[in-house]
């Protein structure tokens, strides 16, 4: 599905990515680990083409590095940045609209399967975005991206800051989409989340790939958790 090799990702003169290497296969759900700073939200927004990026970007065969954001949205790809980006001023069904198909095109998901998902949003429908708690603005984000029908979404920090009970829903929110056949990159600081719910794990330092494995590989590798995850 997704095949990034060699990439090198810059903020000006700031050389910030060097020679990251990962691939998110069908319908599976990777994420990408690691303490703050240390290039994960960088790598998505190279994907989504929002920073000078050299190197390669492979998506469904096809490389789409250099492609400008809305033109990798249309090959497929969502992105749920970690500010949300909601549309305060217009309503959760506003906010929702904003994410769907053209008509012309059908797609998997429809309104009523996002309040499916989050019943609370449903209940929600007409209210303001913008007065929403924070985990309701997150639920609202994650299904804003999902209703544009993505067959891989890259989701940036989905649980930072949010409740317990709110983190358990994003938790199912993950699961329920990935048994419907789409691919996720999870950026995610919470190791107990992220181990659960996904196939494999990359440990990211200083901009490179420091460790690759499943779940189980991880937590039986207490080396690489100290130096690279662990405050």
């Amino acid at each position: 599905m997704l095949e990034v090799r060699d990439l090198h990702a810059y903020y000006g003169k700031s050389h910030v990515l060097h020679g990251m290497a990962f691939s998110v296969g069908n319908g599976e759900i990777v994420s990408l680990l690691g303490r703050n700073g240390v290039g994960r939200s960088t790598t998505v927004k190279a994907i989504m083409g929002q920073v000078t990026a050299t190197g390669s970007i492979r998506f469904k065969g096809q490389e789409i590095l250099g492609l400008r954001a809305y033109e990798v949205a249309r090959k497929g790809i969502g992105y749920v940045p970690e500010d949300r980006a909601i549309f305060p001023d217009l309503t959760v069904r506003q906010n929702l609209a904003m994410g769907m198909k053209k008509r012309s095109e059908s797609g998997r998901w429809r309104m009523v399967d996002m309040f499916d998902l989050f019943p609370v949003l449903k209940e929600r429908a007409d209210t303001p975005a913008g007065v929403l708690s924070g985990g309701e603005q997150q639920m609202l984000t994650l299904c804003r991206t999902l209703i544009g029908d993505p067959d891989l979404i890259m989701i940036d920090e989905p649980t930072e800051g949010l409740a317990p009970r709110v983190v358990e829903l994003v938790g199912t929110f993950l699961s329920t989409i990935k048994e419907r056949g789409i691919s996720v990159l999870l950026v995610e600081q919470k190791l107990a989340i992220a181990l659960d719910i996904s196939e494999r794990v990359y440990v990211v330092g200083h901009g490179h790939i420091m460790f690759e494995g499943t779940p189980k590989d991880l937590r039986a590798n207490e080396g690489v958790r100290k130096e690279w995850l662990e405050v």
